[in-house]
């Protein structure tokens, strides 16, 4: 049992309808392939300036980007899947959210993030993601989409481990992750910590990534030049076994420009179900776990 997968990268800004045409640009390429699930990366919907403006942005997604891309999906008359990361209003502050949209442009499941990135990268950014987010408070079931069983987490909660041995135990076959990496991090951490959760769970990690400097001003005419955002990229598919099936560019590499000068970038894979089951059967590491004693 097999499954065609695809995962698009882009360079989101401030200007959500911008946002829009490219994450459908990229979903023709995906239907075009004949790739079952499009995974599309943290945030596709808008990257902000800073919490007011994100929250003020959030108001319009539903009407702007969401609804427009749940018709165009229905309008395809396609069979892809598509995950992607948007932001939602909440209380006070937004809701970071990933959606996953099936073939008939239906929101199937929604995880909102729970792991806010409240760091101070030594050499890098100071990130409080918590003053523009509130977190959620629980993992959502995988979901099965032809017999693979997809599990949803955000950028951040790839570093918790126990995150991902929770996703498998409730029966994914799949770990994703749509990801907004700053620079820092991704140099030092994007490919391990990929590869990691893969082996942790046994499960196939597909990370779809912003990917390069965001125009965040994109939506105003009076440009503030002192604000600037650049994400990782290097898009990437991993399978049980920690192997690299396939990746996208980082943002040191040459970036082509596309159509009107948009960013876009897509990998593919196939997933094979035979091989995850030989690697949990050659190393049946659930059933060696021990967590009465750790």
């Amino acid at each position: 049992m097999t499954i065609k997968v695809a995962v698009g990268q882009l360079c989101s800004s401030s200007n959500i309808n911008h946002n829009l045409r490219t994450a459908v640009k990229l979903l023709s390429l995906a239907q075009a392939q004949n790739s079952r699930i499009l995974f599309l990366p943290e945030a596709t919907d808008y990257i902000s300036r800073n919490a007011t403006h994100s929250k003020q942005l959030s108001q319009n997604v539903q009407s702007q980007f969401l609804n427009p891309l749940l018709e165009k999906i229905k309008q395809s008359k396609g069979e892809t899947y598509v995950s992607v990361g948007v932001h939602l209003p909440g209380q006070e502050r937004v809701r970071n959210m990933h959606l996953l949209i099936n073939p008939y442009g239906e929101v199937v499941t929604s995880y909102q993030k729970i792991h806010l990135f409240d760091v101070d990268v030594p050499n890098g950014p100071i990130m409080k993601e918590s003053k523009s987010v509130e977190p959620g408070t629980k993992i959502v079931e995988p979901i099965d989409i032809d017999g693979f069983n997809i599990g949803l987490g955000i950028c951040y909660d790839i570093r918790f481990p126990d995150f991902a041995i929770s996703l498998r135990n409730s029966g994914a076959h799949v770990l994703t992750y749509p990801s907004a990496f700053t620079t820092k991090t991704g140099t030092d951490h994007w490919e391990l910590l990929s590869r990691s959760r893969a082996i942790d769970s046994q499960c196939f990690v597909i990370n779809a990534a912003q990917c390069g400097s965001h125009d965040v001003n994109a939506d105003i005419e009076v440009k503030d030049e002192n604000i600037k955002r650049i994400s990782f990229g290097e898009s990437i598919i991993v399978d049980p076994w920690g192997k690299v099936l396939a990746r996208a560019k980082n943002y040191t590499e040459e970036l082509t420009k596309r159509e009107n000068e948009d960013y876009y970038d897509i990998i593919y894979a196939e997933l094979d179900m035979e091989d995850l089951k030989k690697v949990r059967k050659n190393m049946p590491i659930m059933e060696h776990r021990k967590p009465s004693v750790y």
